[in-house]
């Protein structure tokens, strides 16, 4: 089943953010190989694609995992929940409906 992780940043996240994105990245890159990530990708802080300094405000991931407890243990070993860059984390079975 599919499942969404949505996290929130705590405040002036980005040098925590940037000093463990190899490892998040890696994570997200071993669920694409396996073919299990739907998509992924970070929220600017601001209406860019590029925020510069001004950062994120959190992540999104949808991906599919055996559980709702398997998708949590995944997103609760997360890079970022290491460093504190994530004041918060939910996940939630997801549905996908579009595309087909």
């Amino acid at each position: 089943m599919l499942y969404a992780i949505l996290s929130e940043d705590v405040a002036d996240s980005l040098d925590r953010r940037m000093s463990v994105r190899p490892a998040h990245i890696l994570r997200l890159q071993n669920l694409q190989d396996e073919g299990r990530l739907v998509i992924a990708g970070p929220h600017p802080a601001i209406d860019s694609n590029t925020p510069g300094d001004a950062g994120f405000t959190g992540s999104l991931v949808i991906a599919e995992f055996s559980s709702l407890e398997a998708a949590k243990d995944w997103a609760d070993a997360d890079s970022y929940v290491a460093a504190g860059v994530y004041a918060h984390v939910s996940v939630k079975p997801f549905k996908q409906v579009f595309p087909q």
